[in-house]
Parts: structure tokens; sequence; C-alpha cells
């Protein structure tokens, strides 16, 4: 049996975003990975909502730090093709079971080595170490099965199963599996009485007494008529032990020395038989496991998912029946499906210009625009039946905010600052989204400024979403499309969240409303004439 001389390393103390740790293979990375680029929220999170989405995605599974993976925008397509593969393997329902089984069996390892290091006593610390490192070899074995069965295609999962075979199969942990089975084995065939007199204990080795339970049972079998309660207890499965059971324990342990002697050597030399191989991987996989159980409601609705098609050169994008993550996750609690809308740009478009009725779906296909690219640079499936996306390098946003007292400019100062800075750090690889933009000044002044705005990201040639009650930006140039909130005509005032390219109309809406309420020329002039 060889001694383990490495440190011990918990799920929460593993670099987040390193690609090798003592040349584990990542899933996530492709090539070696240093710098901590998810170590902080993107600013883009709160404008998106994707604040919200990440913490409901990561909420249940706080001990394995998942967040900085999602903070961790790819600079590369082959980067983002890597996940993409994972996420079709992951597509094959025999491995997704067997990973998921793997990940439950992990988690009851670590659960007993939690338990084992809060015991108080000796030789229950000792059975629960023996219990985690069962559990271990299992979920490893299992694990390596599962993907030789697997028909993998993924780069990241072929060298994951190549990596995971060496290690099931090294001297190291064959003997770790042989010892944690001998001494399970041997724990098993331990035979011993309790003889209880008052409050003495008497602990005996077994010497083949008889079964007094049955004896009893046998004896009065003849007397029962009919089914009647059972008053029987069962043992209880809680890990904790209390002193009376840590005694007999230990008594237990003097009879059967030989036995106990190798399981204290066991856990002596065996102190930390986690292998960065297999941890790296059990942390890494939660990433993928933990979207596709947050999408999993939302696809049960009928909503579709995707891998987008990545766009480095062409900016020529579209989406097919896409819509805002966070909305459609809110909506799943209620069984509503969220509304569905479809884009695209070609040749020269860059600028789309939302405008129409408030309430529309504006600002919520705006964030959507920014969700499904964002969601496409960390490598994730994307809302929609079809998608082709941007690798931007940045992706800004300009949401409106209300007016802080407590702040000495207006809103009107804070929203050109917030823009100028924004404009400043903007390349032609950025995309852009602003909301409701200079709200708070004259239809004038915004019409200015809005303009003076678009120019310069036309200069930029950024892609670049606005949402504005400014119908005239829509028409700047042949990079701008217009894309307008629909209506019910036959009740104006419903709205159908639906967003459709179409040239902005600010008075069709205006008169929908007219004509609803008999408020249009003809029908006054009738009424005064009558």
């Amino acid at each position: 049996m060889t001694t383990s001389n490495r440190p011990t390393v918990a799920i929460d103390e593993l670099n987040p975003l390193a690609s090798s740790v003592s040349g584990a293979p990542s899933i996530l990375y492709l090539g070696p990975t240093t710098s901590a680029r998810g170590d902080h929220e993107p600013k883009c999170f709160p404008d998106l909502l994707l604040d919200q989405v990440f913490f409901s995605i990561t909420k249940d599974r706080g001990d394995y730090q998942l967040l900085p993976f999602f903070y961790d925008h790819l600079g590369g397509v082959d980067d983002i093709k890597f996940r993409h593969e994972v996420w079709g393997d992951l597509e094959e329902a025999a491995l997704l079971d067997g990973i998921r089984a793997f990940a439950s069996q992990m988690r009851d390892v670590h659960q007993r080595l939690s338990w084992s290091v809060k015991s108080t006593f000796v030789q229950h610390r000792r059975a629960l170490r023996l219990d985690a490192a069962d559990h271990y070899c299992s979920a490893v074995t299992n694990l390596a099965n599962a993907l030789r069965a697997a028909n993998l295609k993924s780069r990241a999962l072929l060298r994951y199963r190549d990596s995971l075979a060496a290690y099931a199969s090294s001297i190291a942990f064959e003997q770790l599996a042989s010892e944690t089975r001998s001494l399970k084995d041997q724990l098993s065939q331990i035979r011993y009485c309790i003889n209880l007199k008052g409050l003495h204990v008497r602990v005996v080795k077994y010497e083949g007494e008889a079964d007094y339970g049955a004896e009893i049972e046998e004896t009065f079998a003849r007397f029962q008529q009919s089914v009647v309660k059972d008053y029987r207890r069962s043992i209880s499965d809680w890990p904790d032990m209390n002193h009376v059971e840590a005694m007999i324990a230990d008594r237990v342990a003097l009879l059967f020395a030989d036995i106990f002697s190798c399981l204290q050597s066991f856990c002596e030399h065996e102190s930390d038989f986690l292998d960065d191989t297999v941890t790296l991987f059990e942390r890494e996989i939660q990433f993928y496991l933990s979207y596709l159980d947050f999408i999993a409601p939302l696809k049960s609705q009928g909503l579709a998912f995707c891998l987008p098609d990545i766009q480095v050169e062409s900016k020529e994008i579209s989406a097919k029946e896409t819509f805002d993550l966070a909305l459609a996750n809110k909506l799943a609690l209620q069984g509503t499906p969220a509304v569905r809308n479809d884009f695209h740009l070609e040749g020269e478009e860059r600028i789309i210009v939302i405008s129409g009725p408030n309430q529309g779906g504006k600002t919520t296909f705006a964030r959507t625009f920014g969700q499904i690219h964002y969601l496409a640079s960390i490598g994730c499936p994307v809302p929609g039946r079809a998608a082709k996306l941007y690798l931007y390098d940045e992706l800004f946003t300009h949401f409106g905010k209300e007016e802080d007292p407590t702040y000495h400019s207006g809103k009107l100062e804070d929203d050109l600052l917030r823009i100028r800075a924004v404009l400043n750090q903007a390349t032609t690889n950025s995309i852009i989204i602003m909301n409701e933009i200079f709200a708070s000044t004259t239809t004038q002044d915004a019409l200015a400024l809005g303009t003076k705005i678009i120019d310069k990201i036309i200069s930029l040639d950024a892609l670049c979403v606005v949402v504005s009650f400014i119908d005239e930006l829509s028409l700047l140039g042949p990079s701008v499309i217009s894309m307008t909130s629909t209506i019910n005509p036959e009740n104006p005032i419903e709205r159908t969240f639906k967003i459709v390219r179409h040239p902005a109309d600010g008075l069709a809406y205006a008169l929908a409303i007219a004509e609803k309420y008999g408020l249009i020329y003809d029908t006054l002039r009738k009424r005064i004439t009558s």
C-alpha cells in the first residue's frame, strides 16, 4: 500500500479556471489557462438580468463555486466549439445518466468526509472515511465504465476518458480499491453480543448464541390471530453517534484488534485519497449539469435551445424563436411559456432600433439580444430554434436608471457620461445595447443626441441594439434597421410582445387607439354634425 503525499484539496479550493491541475485534463478549457478572467461579475449582468439567471443556475451547487465559469467570456471559436462538442455527447441518455450517478456518488463521498471531520469519536471517524473511500472507488469505476461504453466524439471527454482509465488502472487506485473492499468485507463479518444488566453494558464476541429475538417471535407466533401493529423500531441511519454507541464501538475494536488496527492504518496513510483527475472533472461537469437542469423545465414547455453558429468575420447574425431566459424562468413557475421572437441582420446592417408602445416587450427583446450573445460566448446552448451569433470582444449595456437625488449631476448628464465611457471603450468587435436613452429630455434634444451616438457606432461598425421612442433614429442609414413591438389590431391596448422587422410609425399606434375610442376625424365630425 502506498502513502499519498498530496496536500488535501477541497472542492471549493480548486482554481475554477485552471485547465490543468497536476496534469488533470479539463472538460471546459481546450488549452492551459492561468489568468483569472472569471473572477468577477461582468458589468452587463444586472442590465441583462444574467445575474439572476446564473444565481438560479448555481444556487443549489454552492460547494462547487460555479459562478467563475459563467463569468468567463471565451475569446476563441475553437474554445467555444470545444464545449459544444461536450453538449453533443451529453445528448446520449446513457452517458448522461452515468455522469449524474457519478456526481451523486461524489456528493456522498464529500458528505461522509465532512461528517468524519465533525465526529468526536475515533472509530466513527474511521468508519466514515472508509465508507467515503468505498463510495469514491465505486464512483470512479462506474464513471470509467460509462465513458468507455459511450460513443464519445468530443475532444474533452475523449481525452478525459483516457486519463481516467489510466488512473483507474494505476497501482495506487487498485490498492485503494482492494484495501477498501477487504476492510469492508472483514468489518461486515464481525459479530458480537451486547449484554445489558441495569446500567451496565458488556460487549463480548459472538460464540454462536441463539437469537432470542427469533425464539420469542416463534413462541408467540401461534397466538397471532390477525394483523397487529408492529412495535419494532428501525435503526436510524443518521450518521451521528452517541456516547453509548461510541463506547460499544471502542469495546468491539478491542475484541477485534487486528481488523481495527488495519482500519487505523488505512485511515492514516489514505488520508487524502481524492485524485485531481477525479475532483477537477467532478467540479467542471457541474457547469454542464447545472445548465441542463435549469433549462429542462423550459424545454418541457416547448421552448427550444440550440448550439449557435459562431461568427468572427461576418456580422450577418440571426436567431429564430429566441426569448428572454430570465423572464422565461420566471414565467415557467406560473406555467406560462415565454413569447418568442426572430431577428436577422444582413449585408451592412449593424444596428437595430426598436420602437413601439410602452410595455410591449422592447426592453425584453434588447435583453434577449445581449443574453444569447453572452451565452454563446461561454459555449452554452442559447434560447432559440436556430442562431447565428457574433463572437464579440466586449458587451456594453446602457439601461436607463432612476434619477438619484444624492447625485450632483442630473439624469441627462449621467446618461451622457455613461454613454461616453461606453463609446470610448467600444471597438468594431463590440456589442452595444442601449435602452430608453435620453428619456428625460425633450424629443428634439433626444433626437440630436441619439443621432450623434448612432453615427459614432456606425463609424465603429459595431453591432448595436437601441430601444428608443424616437422613430427617426431608425432612418439614419443602410446600417440601421427598424423593429417595432406589435399590438392586437382588434384591441390596441393589448400587447402581443412580438417584435417584428417593420418601419417605425408611432402614428399607427396612436391612430389605432383613436379608432378604438371613436376619436378619429371622420367619427368626431359625424358626431358633431349629427
